[in-house]
C-alpha cells in the first residue's frame, strides 16, 4: 500500500513537473554510505563487533557439540538420574547460548542494534542535512532514494544527486 502511495505521489509529482517548474531529483542512499568515510568507519567497527559476538557464539556452541557428543558415548554407562541431569545441563547450556545471541544480535533490544543507532543516527542525520542543503541549492522540490521502498521506474542521470551530496559530506560543508 505504502509502495503503491509512493509510486502515485511520484507520478503525480512527473505530470506537474511537465506543466510547471517542478524539480525532481533522486539520491543513491547506498552509494552514499559506501563511500562517505565516516559511514565506512561505523561500518567496519560494526562488522569487527559482529565477527567478535559471533567467533564468541561459535565457541560456545563448539563446546556444546562436544559436550552432547561425549554424552552420547558415555550415556548407556549412565544412571536414569544422571542422565537426566546431563540432559538438562545440555539444556540449560543451549539456553545461555539462544540468551547470548538474543542479547548480542537480537532486534530492537540487541547490543548490535543499539550500537548500529549509536554509531550510524548521528551520520544519517549528517546526511540528511546535506540533502536537504543540495536540494535547496539546486532549486529540487523533491529528493526521492532510489535503494529505500521507493520504486523508481526510470530515474534521468541529469537529476541524480547522489554526488553532489556525496562531494558537500566529503568537503564538510
Amino acid at each position: 500500500m505504502k509502495k503503491i502511495f509512493i509510486v502515485s505521489l511520484l507520478l503525480i509529482a512527473v505530470s506537474l513537473s511537465a506543466q510547471s517548474s517542478i524539480k525532481i531529483g533522486f539520491v543513491d542512499s547506498q552509494v552514499i554510505l559506501a563511500q562517505y568515510a565516516p559511514a565506512i568507519k561505523a561500518q567496519s567497527d560494526l562488522d569487527a563487533l559482529t565477527a567478535k559476538w559471533s567467533k564468541s557464539r561459535d565457541s560456545m556452541v563448539t563446546v556444546l557439540q562436544a559436550q552432547y557428543g561425549e554424552y552420547e558415548k558415555q550415556k548407556e554407562l549412565m544412571t536414569a538420574d544422571k542422565q537426566r541431569e546431563t540432559q538438562q545441563a545440555l539444556v540449560k547450556k543451549q539456553q545461555e547460548i539462544q540468551f547470548y545471541e538474543q542479547s548480542k544480535f537480537g532486534q530492537p533490544n540487541g547490543e548490535l542494534y543499539r550500537k548500529n543507532e549509536e554509531l550510524l543516527s548521528p551520520i544519517k542525520e549528517k546526511i540528511m542535512n546535506s540533502i536537504n542543503e543540495v536540494a535547496k541549492a539546486e532549486g529540487m522540490n523533491f529528493i526521492f532514494d532510489k535503494t529505500g521502498d521507493v520504486l523508481l521506474l526510470y530515474a534521468d542521470s541529469e537529476y541524480d544527486m547522489t554526488y553532489k551530496v556525496l562531494d558537500k559530506l566529503k568537503r564538510g560543508k
